[in-house]
């Protein structure tokens, strides 16, 4: 395997097993009251969609394996450039409906 493409995955199971420590044990309503966390949570989703978006350059084969992942680079645009709109449901929901299948599709690549 690639160096450059050993090293997004890595970066994306890392990241995306950050996000579930960060939010662990809380709940929603947590979240929404802990601007720090929401923030960190954020920044995490950004790196896992720029780390999506340089596999796509080096390797689509790979990248097809991965659930969702146009979904996850769009979230990562719109955390970017959309800031100042962002629904913290929306974040939630994803945490809640897609990290996991992340996380397996992602450690099963490396």
């Amino acid at each position: 395997m690639d160096n450059k493409l050993s090293d997004c995955l890595n970066d994306i199971l890392v990241n995306a097993t950050e996000v579930q420590a960060f939010i662990d044990g809380m709940s929603f309503k947590d979240y929404l009251a802990d601007r720090k966390t929401q923030s960190a949570v954020e920044r995490k989703f950004e790196i896992i969609g720029e780390a999506l978006n340089r596999i796509s350059r080096i390797d689509e084969e790979i990248l097809e394996k991965i659930r969702d992942y146009r979904s996850i680079i769009s979230f990562r645009n719109i955390l970017a450039h959309g800031y100042d709109s962002i629904d913290e449901r929306v974040v939630w929901g994803i945490i809640e409906a897609d990290l996991d299948n992340l996380i397996a599709d992602t450690a099963k690549l490396i």
